[in-house]
């Protein structure tokens, strides 16, 4: 039962510093805060979590176990590899809007350098590696360059989580939903990034 109570405290702390460093940073979130947030004493908090960066650790691991079971996901799909990358950029997406660990975790990829389990980690070797498949199927049109292609696509998933953390003027002039943003700007990339054949129709995605 001891063990039950520690492990149920120890996942109550690690979501509390999510909502905490995804609100307002490492820089700008403490162990006070985590501690009343999580409605524990500061000695069973730092029992498990002794320092923050112990709990900035612990936050970027449940988002990695979290963001590679939604490539695995992606990846499970037989597609072609473009295809692939479109549905994992949603996919990533989606996981930003929706789980505040990952978006703490992203968070604090871009504020720790020296982060042991970088958020972009588990899945911008992927995005390449899907990138030289499309490449090798010929599903891009002659000349793309893919390092140029995965800028791009970084730059994507990246800007829906700065848009998720600070929406301003953006989500005011295109709407609050990111995800459905993303699907808007896929249509118009694949307009020019996918090859069409003899009566194909260039691919669109529906809404999200």
């Amino acid at each position: 039962m001891t063990q039950e109570r520690a492990i149920r405290t120890r996942a109550r702390v690690v979501q509390a510093a999510s909502v905490e460093f995804d609100q307002l940073g490492y820089e700008g979130t403490s162990l006070a805060r985590i501690n009343k947030a999580a409605g524990t004493t500061l000695g069973a908090l730092t029992f498990h979590f002794p320092t923050k960066q112990a709990l900035a650790d612990a936050v970027e691991q449940r988002s990695s176990a979290s963001t590679r079971q939604v490539v695995a996901a992606v990846l499970s799909t037989p597609r072609p590899a473009l295809a692939s990358v479109v549905e994992l950029t949603l996919a990533l997406a989606r996981l930003l809007r929706e789980d505040v660990c990952v978006r703490a975790a992203a968070r604090l990829a871009r504020e720790r350098p020296a982060s042991q389990t970088p958020w972009p980690a588990e899945w911008l070797p992927v995005l390449e590696e899907l990138f030289r498949r499309a490449q090798d199927e010929r599903g891009m049109r002659p000349g793309s360059d893919p390092r140029a292609a995965l800028a791009l696509a970084a730059q994507l998933v990246m800007g829906t989580e700065a848009q998720l953390h600070n929406p301003g003027a953006l989500s005011r002039a295109m709407g609050e939903n990111p995800v459905a943003q993303l699907t808007q700007i896929w249509n118009l990339v694949l307009c020019g990034l996918a090859v069409k054949r003899a009566g194909d129709q260039a691919p669109t995605l529906g809404a999200q």
